[in-house]
């Protein structure tokens, strides 16, 4: 795996948990262009449009919440009802190369440090989205209880 020695734009979400029983999978994505985060009405000569690495952050958010509920089960866990994921997808290039690196923050409040991290690596093992950057891109997962 290389290094992104240059950050060339940034596709972010954030996805919330609701007690009901459900996650709350709505899409909302403002709309930017690479190195610009003026919103969409600015626009004049691109139409605005999601980046890859917004629709891939926001797949990949859909998918490790789904992932943090069932490793909360297994580990019988009760999730916070304010519990939250934010990640952030990177292009970026190293010289000529382009890649991608990830951070994935799972927000867990009033839940001891301990038990939030190891839930957050749970959930990476269960989520195909992890799987299947695992070994490729550079990931970073952080529990934050606060």
């Amino acid at each position: 795996m290389s290094k992104i020695e240059k950050v060339l734009m940034t596709g972010k979400t954030h996805t919330t948990f609701s007690d009901a029983g459900n996650s709350s999978r709505g899409l909302d994505i403002q709309l930017s262009s690479p190195g610009n985060a003026k919103l969409a009405h600015d626009f004049k000569a691109i139409a605005p449009h999601p980046t890859a690495e917004q629709l891939f952050a926001g797949a990949w958010s859909a998918c490790y919440t789904a992932a943090v509920e069932l490793a909360a089960k297994n580990m019988k866990v009760t999730l916070p009802p304010d519990m939250s994921v934010d990640i952030e997808v990177d292009l970026g290039q190293t010289g000529p190369a382009y890649f991608l690196q990830a951070r994935l923050n799972l927000r867990v409040p009033g839940l001891a440090q301990d038990v939030a991290t190891e839930l957050a690596h749970a959930a990476d093992q269960i989520c195909p989205y992890s799987k299947a950057t695992r070994g490729n891109i550079d990931v970073a997962i952080n529990a934050l209880t606060s």
